[in-house]
């Protein structure tokens, strides 16, 4: 009898042992899985901060691939195209001179079609160009449109057919030199020869007007022109 009754404690026990043991293996399951998809949560939410970081950074990377130098050179570039388009526009109005109003249609179009180009390339290196001209050209678009006839036409054709396209000249020399953006040094290359083209009608058109005045002045000066040439044969 008294064994059956130590048999039975035993027998309790144990069970007692299986039921406590199934509990802190269920436990211990349960907090691996977890752990484990936290972990997982962890590693995903790190990935995807990286990932996105990594974007930001290529984005802003983007932005800033142009070297300053280059950049300051593109917007150069456009205050001088919108320039030639502004007083393009204002001799149009105010010329009466066949000749000077077909050089300003011209830097119309043509300046207009480097503008577009030069906004492209801009675009897509991610670079800020200028949607006016600067002070300076400003304030020689507000000296011209105080003129009228003749004087609108010299001037004109001495500022902006020669200077300016002289200034833009050394700028896109400039730009094919040393621009370290290869893009901008194709663009440049390929503008040069039309703002070359440009001075070149400008320096025969301001020619032609000098070779006019010249022939209207007093004989006694055109003998003694006449003398040198006579001279020099």
């Amino acid at each position: 009898m008294q064994q059956r009754k130590n048999l039975n404690r035993m027998l309790g026990v144990a069970a007692l042992a299986m039921m406590f043991g199934s509990a802190s293996v269920y436990a211990q399951s349960t907090g691996t899985t977890g752990s484990g998809t936290a972990g997982g949560n962890t590693q995903s939410g790190a990935m995807s901060g990286s990932s996105g970081t990594g974007s930001s950074g290529a984005s802003k990377g983007s932005n800033s691939s142009v070297a300053k130098a280059d950049q300051k050179m593109m917007r150069d570039l456009a205050e001088a195209n919108l320039a030639e388009i502004e007083t393009g526009k204002l001799a149009l109005e105010k010329s009466q001179n066949d000749q000077v109003k077909t050089f300003a249609q011209k830097m119309i179009d043509d300046h207009t079609q480097s503008q577009k180009e030069l906004e492209q390339l801009a675009q897509q290196k991610g670079v800020t160009l200028p949607t006016e001209t600067d002070m300076k050209h400003k304030a020689a678009a507000k000296a011209l449109s105080a003129l009228e006839g003749d004087k609108f036409d010299k001037m004109y054709m001495n500022q902006v057919g020669v200077r300016d396209h002289k200034n833009t000249h050394q700028l896109l020399s400039k730009a094919q030199k040393n621009a370290k953006d290869p893009d901008l040094k194709t663009m440049a290359a390929k503008t040069a020869p039309i703002v070359d083209n440009h001075l070149t009608m400008a320096q025969d058109q301001t020619g032609k007007k000098s070779s006019s005045s010249g022939s209207s002045s007093a004989k006694g000066s055109s003998a003694s022109g006449s003398g040198r040439a006579s001279s020099d044969k």
